[in-house]
């Protein structure tokens, strides 16, 4: 039974990771300008929009769900023919359509499957399941990772499908957002109200960087710095204590809106390197995405890692 796991394009995760896992990624469309983008995590693509600065906050950007009809042909086309259960995991239904579109895709999928399988030669049943990720950027990227992990033990369909379900909810995430402004204009145009004018007010007058904190994407600010870098500092040094007291999947999922040569000198990333060698644990660096650096702006820092129930304060 050949097992295919799906992720659509606010996942971050390393690009050798994804290659080497044979990860299918689930497009989303960017819109810049007026000018439309395939986000299908290609890192030369990536590294081109950094370097062009379409990404800053002088340009019109927004992404875009495909549609039911894209991703159902793409699962015909792609998934189908090739897997005999699938599990797709999106970006929490409250911040995308994914969600609903990709649900949409698969009860027509799995009510139309079978020519298609069997013009590929593909024989018995397919199964699919789409599962609300609760998460965004990183967080995807762990739950992704801990799937993959769980998919080796070989275990049924319907245990993998709990496990995973389960686990969403194990996933604690650290966003240090560069621009507060960035974060509520793109928000205030998707309609999303959890950032007011008064928190990006007092970010910019005041020169706060603040830490949000929780499960999923449901964080709170936990704390309140300076700089960007005192912002940084603060979440590697959780980090790499939550990695000494334990976890509950051997990964941490860290992606930055920057380019290679400063996220190499992030305050902190040596020590946090450090401590997942020691106790062995695999950090997965990453670029953060196109779709993940126009829904938190660039220059931002997304961390995630799963364990029992504590709060960022715990480990200062």
């Amino acid at each position: 039974m050949r097992v295919g796991l799906i992720v659509d394009s606010a996942c971050d995760l390393p690009y050798e990771f994804s290659r080497k896992h044979d990860l299918f990624i689930l497009p989303v469309t960017a819109v810049i300008d007026g000018q439309t983008y395939i986000d299908e995590h290609d890192p030369v693509r990536t590294q081109e929009f950094y370097q062009s600065g379409l990404l800053q906050k002088g340009h019109q950007a927004e992404t875009r769900a495909f549609t039911a009809g894209q991703i159902h042909d793409l699962f015909m086309e792609r998934i189908v023919t090739q897997f005999d259960v699938a599990i797709c995991e999106t970006v929490t239904k409250t911040r995308s359509l994914i969600f609903q579109n990709a649900t949409e895709a698969m009860n027509s999928v799995l009510a139309h499957y079978e020519g298609a399988r069997e013009a590929a030669g593909r024989k018995g049943r397919f199964f699919m399941r789409v599962i609300d990720s609760k998460q965004i950027f990183a967080g995807q990227g762990l739950l992704a990772a801990h799937t993959l992990k769980l998919i080796d033990q070989k275990m049924s369909k319907n245990a993998l499908r709990h496990e995973v379900e389960t686990f969403t909810d194990k996933i604690y995430t650290c966003v240090i957002p560069r621009d507060l402004h960035y974060i509520r204009e793109r928000a205030r145009r998707r309609g999303d109200k959890s950032v007011s004018a008064l928190v990006a007010f007092l970010g910019k007058a005041l020169n706060i960087t603040p830490v949000i904190f929780g499960q999923g994407a449901a964080g709170q600010p936990a704390a309140k710095t300076r700089s960007f870098d005192a912002a940084v500092e603060k979440v590697m040094n959780y980090a790499a204590a939550r990695v000494e007291a334990g976890l509950l999947t051997p990964y941490v999922s860290l992606s930055c809106g920057l380019a290679w040569t400063e996220i190499e000198d992030l305050p902190g990333l040596n020590r946090l390197r450090d401590a997942c060698e020691r106790n062995g644990v695999e950090l997965m660096l990453s670029q953060m995405g196109i779709t993940s650096s126009i829904y938190v702006g660039p220059g931002s820092l997304c961390l995630a890692l799963a364990a029992e129930p504590h709060s960022f304060n715990d480990f200062q």
